[in-house]
């Protein structure tokens, strides 16, 4: 099982930005799919999270900002990023609780993160 991240990039404060992530390899299912970030100095803290049936849950540093939204017949977990800030600059990774197959449980992968970088 891989996830593959893409999507990251600079922009100025205000602007948006769109995260995609695609989970590829062995996956009988798929559970919760979301977003991680990290900034320089900092831990890796929670931004978005998606159940496979679609509720949502998020940080409150970027609810009414930030949707994330997820694919579940492509696999894919994407995020939309509005009304970016300096502070959210960060490496953003996306996370997938994959179960391999019938016998297995599900496990947590990560994608290898994606440099999103918001000048002022």
């Amino acid at each position: 099982v891989q996830l593959q991240a893409s999507g990251g990039g600079l922009v100025q404060a205000g602007g948006s930005l769109r995260l995609f992530c695609v989970v590829s390899g062995s996956a009988y299912s798929i559970g919760a799919m979301g977003w991680f970030r990290q900034a320089p100095g900092k831990q890796r803290e929670l931004v978005a999270i998606i159940m496979s049936g679609g509720t949502t849950n998020y940080a409150d540093n970027v609810k009414g900002r930030f949707t994330v939204s997820r694919d579940n017949a492509k696999n894919t977990v994407n995020l939309q990023m509005n009304s970016l800030k300096p502070e959210d600059t960060a490496v953003y990774y996306c996370n997938a609780w994959v179960r391999k197959n019938y016998w297995s449980d599900e496990s947590s992968y990560w994608g290898q993160g994606t440099l999103v970088t918001v000048s002022s």
